[in-house]
């Protein structure tokens, strides 16, 4: 989450979420409302906004909604996938100013945005290790597959429809 890009300078963002952090309930704060300072949570904040979270049907895909900081051990094996519909690209348009939720959340209380990145680079390394020995992999599945020679078993394939 904390890649996530809003339209909305900086400074213009950062002095909205100042102005929510002034919101506290006078007689006992710990009752809320709560301030969270993570990207994960501030986006998981926004998103319970959108639905009807009162509701079960709402509370039910809100409890589907997985947010993280970074990209944690059972995610980081698996294919990520792209919306084209939410990249910036697409959405703002070239002269319009926007900031990156990561540093409005450092700006205003979240610790960790250096553990994060350190972590980010360690797991870009061996993910980088794994895909290049994919790809040799993959070129030598191909190369095996070239110089294979298929005259004995392509009969019996024939006679099962393949």
């Amino acid at each position: 989450c904390e890649g996530i890009e809003m339209s909305g300078s900086f400074v213009r963002q950062k002095n909205k979420y100042l102005v929510f952090l002034r919101k506290r309930m006078n007689t006992n704060p710990t009752r809320g409302p709560f301030h969270f300072r993570a990207p994960s949570r501030i986006f998981w904040r926004t998103v319970r906004g959108m639905l009807p979270h009162k509701t079960q049907r709402g509370s039910e895909a809100l409890a589907r909604l997985k947010v993280f900081d970074g990209v944690p051990p059972p995610y980081d094996k698996m294919k990520r996938m792209v919306v084209p519909d939410a990249l910036r690209i697409t959405r703002l348009a070239p002269d319009r100013k926007y900031c990156v939720l990561g540093r409005l959340s450092h700006e205003v209380g979240w610790k960790y945005q250096d553990v994060l990145a350190r972590l980010e680079a360690k797991r870009k390394v061996t993910s980088a290790a794994y895909y290049q020995r994919k790809k040799s992999l993959i070129k030598l599945r191909t190369k095996a597959a070239e110089s294979a020679d298929l005259s004995k078993v392509a009969p019996v394939l024939a006679e099962y429809g393949h």
